[in-house]
């Protein structure tokens, strides 16, 4: 075990670390040679919270399952596919993603109401729905507490990796576990993205509760993300708390609210870096930092242009010192900003100083930005603010995949 921030406490086993959760992750058929069907379930039903893609062309698994979280405020299973977004599939796929639910709650004996859906993969192909359906026969048989690592595997697309985690942390005198698992690699950028990532805990919450964190904590950390500034039809967060650590419940005002914010909100950035330094093709993770802003807002703004800009990113990969990209994809963020106060920082090397170059060592630089995480600090001096998002670099690869995804 490795202790965090916050008084946490970095624990193994993921999606299934936290009390009463099994998980599954088995091969349909419905993305070839790999694990492509996963389930998690809880052995109660759980509070939920969830947040969902902004694209206004959705997929019916996220209409399904949003539904259910914003009726309810209660999940007791996720279901998730690889291979097939089922999405712009018409009434068919519409239908497709309620029998899956159906077919899901069957298979562990709870009501379908219980049950959320999770696609992600090529759009516009019907599901192959006879292998969904052996599938999820399949991955009941197969939910296990110790299943949290095959699930993980069972939501990739074009990810080189699996993204997991699971941390600890007291609170009243109970041992509260939250464990959190993504996909995410290419069709990422702010305000949601191709990605999937699904949380569980046994902390005891209120539902009202637990979707007002994760829609900060989601503000903070995935929609902080870009790749290639393209969002998904398929996005979706989602939290399970089904109290079993046994503590009171936990509401805003308790004392002890802010420890478990801190652990979701750990959970979640790491996921979302995790999925950030995967993009596709990528070799580096890049961390814009902007300070000195009026308000936080702005500086969220000016980071993810930043991060955003293609000409950064390719100059990253390339090792190119090229601070001028990073102060004019600032200028270009629709801020007010004062140009003769800017500061640009590569790592601690100073490169930029009230919007002039200075004089640096390009070698020293070049070897810096050779490192697998680079940092970028732009001090607007103009307030004190600040807020940091996360992308990574461009390369000739992220063209070959996206190039013949289909195929």
């Amino acid at each position: 075990m490795e202790k965090t921030l916050q008084n946490l406490i970095r624990v193994n086993g993921g999606v299934t670390a936290a009390k009463g959760f099994r998980a599954a992750g088995i091969k349909a058929g419905i993305k070839a040679g790999r694990k492509d069907l996963g389930l998690i379930v809880s052995d109660v039903p759980a509070a939920a919270a969830g947040v969902f893609t902004t694209n206004v062309v959705r997929a019916s698994c996220v209409t399904v399952t949003e539904s259910v979280v914003k009726h309810s405020g209660v999940l007791q299973a996720v279901v998730a596919n690889a291979g097939n977004a089922n999405a712009c599939t018409g009434k068919q796929g519409e239908l497709d993603t309620l029998q899956m639910q159906q077919w899901t709650a069957e298979a562990i004996g709870i009501d379908s109401t219980l049950v959320g859906v999770a696609s992600t993969g090529v759009i516009g192909v019907p599901l192959p729905m006879d292998k969904v359906s052996e599938g999820i026969r399949h991955a009941a048989s197969m939910l296990h507490v110790t299943g949290g690592d095959d699930f993980a595997e069972a939501i990739l697309t074009t990810d080189t990796c699996k993204k997991e985690i699971a941390v600890q942390v007291e609170i009243h005198g109970k041992t509260v576990t939250v464990g959190g698992v993504a996909k995410g690699s290419g069709m990422i950028h702010p305000n949601m993205a191709t990605m999937l990532a699904f949380i569980t805990t046994d902390a005891a919450v209120r539902a009202d509760a637990l979707q007002r964190a994760l829609s900060q904590i989601t503000d903070k950390t995935f929609n902080r993300i870009t790749v290639d500034g393209d969002t998904s039809t398929n996005d979706m967060v989602l939290v399970m708390a089904n109290g079993l650590a046994a503590h009171v419940l936990l509401v805003e005002e308790d004392p002890e609210w802010d420890r478990f914010v801190g652990a979701l909100h750990t959970v979640c950035l790491h996921l979302a870096k995790a999925i950030a330094r995967d993009g596709e093709g990528a070799t580096k993770l890049i961390e814009v930092t902007v300070t000195g802003t009026r308000t936080e807002s702005e500086a969220v703004q000016i980071a993810k242009t930043i991060v955003g800009s293609s000409l950064v990113k390719t100059a990253i990969y390339g090792t190119d010192a090229n601070w001028g990209r990073i102060i004019a994809a600032a200028g270009r963020a629709g801020v007010s900003i004062d140009p003769g106060k800017i500061d640009v920082k590569l790592g601690s090397i100073l490169v930029c100083q009230e919007g002039m170059g200075l004089a640096f060592d390009e070698d020293q630089a070049k070897s810096y930005l050779e490192n697998e995480t680079v940092s970028i600090t732009v001090d607007l001096h103009q307030g004190d603010a600040n807020a940091t998002a996360y992308g990574c670099d461009l390369t000739y690869d992220y063209v070959k995949i996206n190039a013949s995804y289909r195929t």
